[in-house]
């Protein structure tokens, strides 16, 4: 069974000081900060991968073909600072790190992989989109 998270008045819940109601089109509201990361690719591939189960570093590093090292590791930290997901040391020799969506970090990825499956059904028409737009531009 999932579980429930709840909604009303999160910030206040947290002991944040968020604006509310929250204003998206304001330039200091936070929330501009949590669209950052939901429209940061390497973030919702991370999210999708760890949907599917709790995953080590290395083995991130692998499932995400073009991720640096560095990337990934900037992108677990702010993951897990914004309570998506979460980092467990494992005192092996050497030392191994995992990680683990959170409970949170799930409502999010429900939320988003709907974005990838659009994407993946739809990724044809978008590029004969882009190609006959590519052609016109050209024919000006």
């Amino acid at each position: 069974m999932a579980a429930t998270i709840r909604i009303e008045e999160p910030a206040k819940a947290m002991g944040a000081s968020a604006q509310f109601p929250p204003n998206v089109f304001a330039a200091n509201c936070p929330t501009r900060r949590v669209l950052d990361r939901i429209g940061d690719k390497w973030a919702v591939l991370i999210l999708i991968l760890l949907a599917r189960g709790t995953t080590r570093f290395n083995e991130l590093r692998r499932l995400v073909d073009g991720i640096s090292q560095k990337m990934l590791s900037q992108t677990l930290k702010s993951l897990e600072r914004d309570g998506l997901v979460s980092r467990r040391v494992i005192p092996t020799v050497p030392v191994a790190v995992e990680y683990a969506i959170t409970p949170l970090g799930r409502t999010l990825h429900d939320a988003v992989d709907p974005l990838r499956i659009w994407a993946e059904t739809h990724i044809a028409a978008v590029e004969a989109a882009q190609a006959r737009y590519d052609g016109e531009q050209r024919d000006r």
